[in-house]
């Protein structure tokens, strides 16, 4: 299949996010009318609360709108050993079944808010963490979907030498995210070479190695380096996104290219659209070239 027919959107290119006072949070009518004139084929669900509850009121709505659903971004703590995070993934995956959705998009989370800051996790909670991630891969393999693990800022698997310890301590499957990766020091590009066979799910995203380095050492804080624009559209920034695509599609991959530019908004405003619409003229553009 075409990449043009694999190409989807997200919801935190809008600016809409979980993260408790992270910008104008623009109203799912909007950005669903907006995802579809722009062409798009599909969505992810983005945070719980901008698409109805319900799992059949979910797939009602971007059925409304045209869009397919391909999966949703899940944060759950999977490091403490007193917590079981099978029950919110299960909820997650009611809504994605009932949507006829392919992928759950685990992330490690911290347990704090935000994304600003982490602890440093031990042997015993890597080795719960790693434990749970195959927990999931099996509950979601039950259901008919892929479980991947999001390495996210913030989060207890942001690096690429934790991205590797995923890759060998579990079996669950790797959502390439390129901008995270490359914000928390490690290489997308070796990743997308080495290990195409784990990979199951792609959020492309660009991204400024300025911010990106002031992020790493601490001289930014995650939120205002996105609100002072680290991400930019495809193309534009510092991400080797040609050699990404081409990794995975000289490898036969045949997943979603999910486009994600993290976006915090101070109110209403095109910038999305254009966003948006500039890095899906580039992925076309890339391919075309080849």
């Amino acid at each position: 299949m075409s990449i043009a027919r694999r190409i989807a959107g997200a919801p935190i290119s809008w600016g809409v996010c979980e993260v408790p006072g992270w910008g104008h949070q623009l109203p799912p009518e909007t950005v669903l009318r907006q995802m579809r004139e722009l062409g798009l084929a599909a969505t992810e669900f983005g945070p719980d609360g901008f698409l109805p509850d319900a799992p059949a009121e979910k797939a009602a709505t971007l059925n409304a709108y045209g869009l397919a659903a391909v999966g949703q971004f899940v944060p759950v703590v999977l490091h403490d050993a007193r917590h079981d995070p099978l029950p919110d993934v299960q909820k997650a995956m009611d809504g994605l079944v009932a949507a006829a959705a392919s992928t759950v998009v685990i992330a490690a989370a911290t347990g704090q808010e935000g994304y600003d800051d982490r602890p440093v996790l031990d042997d015993a909670g890597w080795s719960t963490l790693l434990g749970n991630l195959d927990r999931i891969t099996d509950a979601a393999a039950a259901r008919g979907l892929h479980a991947t693990l999001h390495p996210h800022v913030g989060t207890m698997v942001e690096s690429g030498a934790e991205t590797q310890k995923v890759l060998d301590g579990s079996r669950i499957g790797l959502c390439l995210d390129t901008g995270h990766l490359l914000i928390g020091g490690g290489d997308p590009v070796a990743v997308a070479r080495a290990h195409p066979e784990r990979i199951a799910h792609v959020h492309l995203k660009d991204v400024r190695t300025d911010w990106a380095a002031q992020v790493r050492k601490g001289e930014a804080t995650y939120t205002d380096a996105v609100a002072a624009g680290m991400y930019v559209p495809l193309g534009q920034g510092d991400v080797d996104l040609a050699a990404i695509v081409t990794a995975l599609e000289d490898a036969g991959y045949q997943g979603w290219y999910v486009l994600e530019q993290d976006t915090v908004l101070d109110g209403e405003s095109d910038g999305p659209v254009e966003a948006v619409r500039a890095s899906i003229e580039w992925l076309l553009t890339a391919r075309a070239d080849r």
